[in-house]
């Protein structure tokens, strides 16, 4: 049995292959293509009126398309956008993101700020730091921000 020890991480290695290989559901066109929604805690007369987006989403009028509907069991309104043109691929990349070149990130970011701006009355943006010398901890947290790309998640 002891001799046998190695074949745990490789069967677990292998199963992890099989299982990227198989085939997605969606392909990289819809992935591409999906809508980008929010739920605001407002009614939908408050969140927008025909032809006109929220404010932070104005900017991108003429690229996306907007839905506005009421939200599932009556909690709220859904603000639903995506870009009228498919976003290329290579602009979705790792690389892309990692550079905060993923046009996806620009619509995250203004979806986000329309929510602020119609539940809390503004776009809250964290101060600055609390320490005056750099540590670290606080190096490594700043690459982590940096690296998420805007999307609200590390």
């Amino acid at each position: 049995m002891n001799k046998l020890w190695w074949a745990v991480p490789v069967v677990a290695a292998g199963a992890a292959a099989a299982r990227r290989s198989q085939p997605s559901h969606r392909t990289d066109e819809q992935a591409n293509d999906r809508w980008l929604t929010v739920t605001i805690n407002r009614t939908p007369a408050d969140v927008g009126s025909e032809g006109k987006p929220p404010a932070p989403l104005d900017e991108l009028a003429e690229r996306i398309d907007i839905e506005i509907r009421p939200a599932p069991g009556d909690r709220g309104t859904e603000l639903a956008a995506r870009f009228k043109e498919p976003v290329p691929a290579l602009s979705t990349s790792a690389p892309a993101r990692l550079a905060g070149q993923d046009p996806r990130q620009e619509l995250r970011r203004a979806l986000r700020d329309a929510k602020a701006l119609l539940e809390a009355g503004e776009v809250l943006r964290p101060d600055t730091p609390p320490t005056t010398r750099p540590t670290p901890g606080g190096k490594l947290i700043e690459v982590f921000t940096r690296r998420s790309g805007g999307e609200g998640v590390l």
